[in-house]
């Protein structure tokens, strides 16, 4: 609250002294869904505006980095309603098939059974039920931020109507031979059971072990190196590369596999690095991708040597041991053996795990489904090349070409129970049939559906257009395909952005799934660390919320969004977040208690003051540079803006100076009432994309409308005055200056001194009232003695410190500044003009020196100017 010493009017009985976010929140956002304002009509007139939300995991809550993406969303929907859109924000959920088979299954083992106690029918009905109780709470958080969602519209991937575009788009691209089956080296997770695509296996450094074996005998020795020496049960080779002519006189033979009785022939295959290692290799087909493709070559059997528990299903001494505990024993083997040539422990090297549950990852031939991505992923490509895509920022392009121009077939089938079962029914004679939803599925002995169901990223992968209705061709469909924007982060280009670009042009005959692909980054803890239970520094948004408000966390979040960029976040600048919004709600009770008004018109530009037409230029420039900004989704560039403006600009300095004109009253009084009106109802407008609640109370008091949600988004009036900016800025330069004088010698904020101002050189005279309002300047008096004189832009400030400050002791600190000031200048100096330290040093530190010259000066010539201003005695 500014100070003020004069009497003040009663307050205004719609606004409490202090802003309390918990006792307004949630009753607004209710107010908000009952009224139906974020709902959207396709029969409706209006240019559509669509953003679906990435749908969150049904057994999720709210993250920050939910909050954050929420944020952005909100902010680009609420503007785009405001500024006359038909505006739909598509909200559901996904029902993230691994994850919620995962918490069922822990549920059931909490009573001693497991989902093959109840069999596959009751499992699912089983999951739906506690999809029904517990699911799905992310959505109460959803209101606790304020998305403004259109929850008539919610969906869910596994419900009746998405259900059936998965199996539209599936039977296509059946029919379309874009989906195959086949036996191929999938990614096995041991702990859930399934096969996991390429992009849920996380990598990290491990410590292992690289055993050096030797294979054969005699002649016919051949050293290997390996980290996983259990897979050897499975070798059917052992490859060399052909022009290595080390190997010349073995390929083609057959030599002895170590512990078994088998022998397996040396094949020579280009794939083989004869730099690295021994330049052999062992050939495991069943087991590793690179070693399944020299096998395709080569015409090699696949051993499956483990179960899908990884655990040995070789007979033999090793059979029933898990894959870790064979590993251990078949070295020690080996080593009895004499076959150990070379070990290394420890041995750290990069090895894939679940991204769900962590498990080291198993590469396991499998016969899987899959898509023939060739076509889709061209498509894809060519969309963002020609321009009908854009991805934002456009240094992220690099990463999305080079994922999408070589993808690998997508494996989409999953050994689960829970999500949508493959539409594709196998006969007695080896008969496949895909069925889509209006077919009926063959039926007779021997015809059973298929027992995997799909990647939760094949439903996901239609969010944009089987949200819509599709493949009915729905109004909905007509009015709001294709999306305007997609906004997500960086991190899921791969897993969601590039699935929805192939689905979308493939479906909907060549038009992409949105317009603009806006990335952006992670939410990172205030040291730039990445958030996670392990480090203990993950932060439930809700218990800022609870502390702060909705709107000092969406503030916070929105001040750190640059496109593409991680966002660095820590409880301080929430707080400054939530003192901002304190700001502006009681910087705009106060203002409304000292008359400002939007009722009628605003007054002609020769009534105003300078100050009046000051900050009605700055308002149009504000909502000019503002709009700017949100095309160019620059949300840390445009919320600074939109800070600085209001607390600055607004606050700090319209007010302030608009005190004096309030208090004289008359005419003028009600001139600038009607202009700090204006200018509030403006900034609350532009404020309330990003923080809705406090703008809310704020905006409908002040006007008397009903609602800022779908108020009219402010225009730029192209109005500029930049004369009276200029005068503005000469005037804020004197009281800064002076200002900046006070606080040098100690003066607190609020203290007053006496002063004679003289302006009669500037263009300010007008202004003198409120110049001394601003540096608390008391009368002259009788008794004054100019102790300090400051010149100060044209302007000459006379103060009389006498019985303020201590002057000697003053004298004495400034003097001791200014000693060091001049040692530094001395020492930056000497440095800069030594020929032999420039050649040498790098250009930083060169700079930084120069910097500290610079500052060194500058010092200088302050204290020297504090010093000459104090009093003689």
């Amino acid at each position: 609250m500014t100070e003020n010493s004069q009497a003040q009017p009663a307050a205004n009985p719609e606004l409490p002294t202090q802003y309390a976010p918990a006792e307004v929140e949630g009753k607004l956002y209710e107010r908000w869904v009952e009224r139906g304002y974020f709902e959207a009509d396709e029969k409706s007139g209006k240019p559509p505006y669509t953003i679906v939300i990435p749908p969150p995991n049904v057994t999720g809550s709210l993250h920050l980095g939910h909050a954050f993406e929420h944020t952005i969303i909100d902010a680009l929907t609420r503007r785009k309603r405001m500024q006359g859109y038909e505006t739909l924000w598509q909200p559901g959920m996904d029902h993230a098939g691994i994850a919620t088979q995962n918490v069922v299954e822990r549920e059931l083992a909490k009573e001693g059974k497991s989902r093959h106690d109840l069999g596959r029918t009751d499992f699912v009905e089983r999951v739906w039920q506690w999809k029904e109780e517990s699911g799905g709470q992310i959505s109460g958080q959803m209101r606790r931020l304020g998305d403004g969602v259109a929850w008539s519209r919610e969906r869910f991937t596994m419900d009746e109507g998405l259900s059936a575009a998965v199996q539209t788009i599936f039977k296509r691209l059946f029919d379309d031979g874009l989906i195959y089956r086949a036996e191929r080296i999938i990614n096995w997770c041991p702990r859930c059971l399934t096969a996991i695509s390429d992009i849920e296996v996380e990598y990290q450094d491990d410590s292992g072990e690289l055993v050096s074996i030797k294979y054969g005998d005699g002649d016919e020795t051949l050293v290997v190196a390996t980290t996983r020496a259990e897979t050897m049960l499975g070798d059917t080779a052992v490859a060399v590369h052909p022009d290595d002519a080390r190997y010349t006189h073995l390929v083609g033979r057959r030599i002895k596999l170590p512990l078994t009785d088998r022998t397996i022939p040396v094949v020579a295959d280009e794939h083989v690095d004869p730099e690295f290692g021994t330049g052999a290799v062992k050939v495991t087909p069943a087991h590793d991708p690179n070693d399944f493709e020299i096998g395709r070559r080569h015409d090699l059997p696949n051993i499956t040597v483990m179960d899908e528990r990884a655990v040995i299903t070789v007979p033999g001494p090793f059979q029933g041991l898990d894959r870790f505990e064979a590993r251990s024993t078949i070295v020690a083997a080996l080593r009895a053996e004499g076959r150990i040539v070379a070990e290394k422990r420890p041995y750290v090297h990069s090895v894939g795990h679940c991204s769900r549950c962590k498990t080291t990852v198993e590469p396991r031939l499998s016969l899987q489904w899959w898509v023939k991505v060739g076509p889709l992923a061209k498509a894809a490509g060519d969309a963002v090349r020609d321009g009908r895509v854009t991805i934002h920022p456009k240094e992220m392009e690099s990463r999305y070409f080079a994922w999408i121009d070589n993808l690998n077939d997508w494996n989409i089938s999953r050994q689960l129970w829970w999500g949508h079962r493959i539409p594709v029914w196998h006969g007695p004679n080896g008969e496949t049939v895909a069925v889509g939803p209006n077919d009926e599925p063959p039926t007779g002995e021997g015809w059973s559906q298929d027992t995997d169901v799909l990647d939760t990223w094949f439903s996901s992968g239609l969010w944009p257009f089987s949200t819509l209705g599709w493949p009915e061709q729905t109004p909905s469909l007509e009015k709001f395909y294709p999306n305007s924007v997609l906004v997500t982060g960086y991190d899921i280009l791969f897993f969601w952005v590039a699935r929805m670009m192939m689905f979308g042009l493939y479906a909907m005959d060549g038009t992409p799934p949105f317009h603009t692909i806006a990335l952006h980054g992670m939410v990172r803890d205030e040291h730039g660390k990445k958030m996670s239970k392990t480090f203990g520094n993950v932060v439930n948004p809700l218990d800022w919320m609870d502390k702060y408000g909705a709107d000092a966390v969406r503030f916070t979040l929105a001040r750190g969004a640059n496109p593409g960029v991680d966002v660095p976040i820590g409880e301080d600048w929430v707080q400054g977040s939530r003192n901002f919004a304190n700001k502006v709600w009681n910087a705009t009770r106060f203002a409304m208690m000292n008359g400002a008004t939007v009722e009628g018109p605003l007054p002609d530009v020769a009534e105003m003051s300078a100050t009046d037409r000051w900050i009605l230029s700055r308002l149009n420039e504000t909502v000019a540079q503002v709009d700017a900004l949100y095309e160019d989704y620059q949300f840390a560039k445009l919320s600074d803006a939109l800070f600085h403006f209001a607390w600055d600009e607004v606050f700090d300095w319209y007010v302030e100076l608009s005190k004096t004109t309030f208090f004289a009253g008359g005419e003028q009084a009600k001139v600038s009432g009607r202009v700090l009106g204006e200018v509030l109802d403006v900034t609350l407008r532009l404020l309330h994309p990003i923080v809705p609640f406090v703008t809310e109370t704020l905006w409908t008091t002040l006007t008397g409308k009903e609602s800022v949600v779908v108020a009219d988004w402010p225009a730029d009036s192209g109005f500029r005055d930049q004369a009276a900016e200029r005068e503005i800025e000469h005037l804020q330069q004197v009281v800064t200056e002076v200002r900046r004088f006070r606080a040098d010698q100690g003066l607190q904020p609020g203290q007053k001194v006496p002063g004679r101002l003289d302006l009669s050189a500037t263009p300010l005279a007008a202004h003198e009232a409120a110049i001394r309002q601003l540096l608390r300047l008391q009368e002259e008096g009788d008794a004054f003695q100019a102790t300090a004189t400051l010149p100060v832009a044209g302007a000459t400030v006379a103060l009389d410190l006498s019985g303020t400050i201590d002057v000697p002791a003053e004298r004495k600190r400034l003097t001791k500044d200014r000693d060091a000031a001049e040692k530094e200048k001395q020492q930056a100096t000497a440095k800069l003009g030594n020929e032999a330290f420039l050649a040498k040093a790098p250009d930083n530190v060169v700079d930084k020196i120069r910097g500290r010259l610079a500052k060194a000066e500058a010092d200088i010539e302050r204290l020297t100017a504090q010093l000459a201003a104090l009093p003689e005695r």
